[in-house]
């Protein structure tokens, strides 16, 4: 899959502004399998009215993540459901293999949405992109996804 910016439609919430701060920062990432379009939330919050549409429900395929800040150093940790929507919609190791397919579109997407943020913060690109993924069972299993400038 290759990203294409202009199936990116990007919504910078009231109040946040392009170049930061860097937390509280979040992005709440959709997509429609109907028209290939993404879509990105960017805000000091998710998107709760994009989540509470019937496809993102009866999927839960977005990806929502948040920049966290720890004694200076930033990470981006994106927060997957490995299971989760209707079991017709694949078991969670399918799924997780699904998100580790749309790894490289999910961050360029992300990295494309907010490079106002990245150009006013280059530190960044440094930073680590923590993949979790949430199980029914109450499991969250996580793996590093590289670095905020990894393509």
């Amino acid at each position: 899959m290759i990203f294409d910016p202009d199936r990116l439609h990007v919504k910078l919430e009231e109040g946040t502004l392009p170049s930061g701060p860097v937390a509280p920062r979040r992005y709440t990432y959709t997509h429609s399998d109907l028209t290939g379009h993404l879509f990105l939330t960017i805000g000091a919050e998710y998107d709760r009215r994009v989540l509470r549409a019937l496809q993102v429900r009866l999927e839960r395929d977005e990806v929502l993540g948040e920049w966290l800040v720890d004694g200076g150093e930033a990470r981006l940790e994106l927060h997957m459901a490995a299971q989760g929507g209707l079991p017709l919609f694949g078991t969670g190791a399918l799924r997780r293999r699904i998100f580790m397919r749309v790894r490289p579109l999910v961050l360029a997407a992300l990295r494309y949405g907010d490079r106002a943020l990245t150009a006013a913060h280059p530190e960044l690109d440094a930073a680590p992109v923590v993949a979790r993924f949430t199980w029914r069972d109450g499991r969250d299993d996580h793996e590093l996804w590289g670095r905020w400038s990894d393509d």
